[in-house]
């Protein structure tokens, strides 16, 4: 049986940068690891914190990827609504239809019967 995988997509203010950071840090019962990176935000819902943001028109933003197996994901979103309750952190989670680690093998795909 194949193991479901999700990538959950985390996008923070950054004013819980570090927080959120050392938070996720602190959970390897549920990750082996993240890739954070900054991002921008934009349109009516962001929020602009700063006098340069609201000059600029976008927000500046975290944005965090974790890929997890369904179970984790789960768990790993239950356990940030608790954490970081009011502090607008805004998620999405994916499925993953291929993921692996170290050198790049692709499955074959099936062949079409003709």
């Amino acid at each position: 049986m194949t193991v479901a995988h999700f990538c959950v997509t985390l996008v923070a203010d950054r004013h819980i940068e570090q927080e959120l950071l050392d938070y996720l840090s602190e959970q390897t019962d549920l990750l082996a690891g993240f890739t954070a990176s900054d991002a921008t935000g934009h349109g009516p819902t962001a929020r602009l914190h700063s006098a340069a943001e609201q000059v600029k028109g976008r927000a500046d933003r975290l944005l965090v990827h974790v890929i997890l197996e369904e179970i984790a994901a789960r768990r790993l979103v239950d356990r940030l609504g608790k954490a970081f309750a009011g502090a607008h952190l805004v998620y999405w989670a994916a499925p993953v239809s291929l993921f692996g680690h170290g050198a790049l093998i692709l499955p074959t795909s099936p062949k079409a019967s003709g």
